[in-house]
């Protein structure tokens, strides 16, 4: 069964700071994102996924926004090789898109990903 562990998520105030500070950012139609590859001694990528309150005022809104992103990641996470990747998804549209369109934005963006680590 394909899941997202607690191990492949985001999370702490140091990692999160050093992504956001040293992280390569990106762009696609309705999404930006940031990558940097960590110096995790378990070798897992990682990911955190946001969705401003200046977007969707409402919190059910951001919460659904915030599931398909991650839905759409753990579906579409074999496209990126184990290599220790930091991966920053942030919503950036005010249309509220459905789980098709943000499941293609996110296979964009890690087969970007895929391609700059294998350089």
């Amino acid at each position: 069964m394909d899941t997202l562990p607690r191990s492949e998520r985001l999370r702490g105030k140091a990692a999160v700071s050093a992504l956001m500070s040293r992280g390569r950012w990106g762009v696609t139609r309705d999404l930006k994102y940031c990558c940097l590859k960590n110096d995790s001694p378990e070798g897992a990528n990682r990911v955190m996924v946001s969705v401003p309150k200046r977007l969707f005022k409402r919190a059910v809104k951001r919460n659904l926004l915030k599931r398909r992103l991650r839905e759409a990641y753990r579906t579409r996470k074999s496209l990126l090789p184990p290599s220790a990747t930091d991966i920053l998804l942030l919503y950036n549209t005010k249309e509220e898109l459905d789980f098709a369109t943000i499941r293609e934005e996110v296979e964009a963006i890690l087969k970007k990903i895929a391609d700059e680590r294998q350089l």
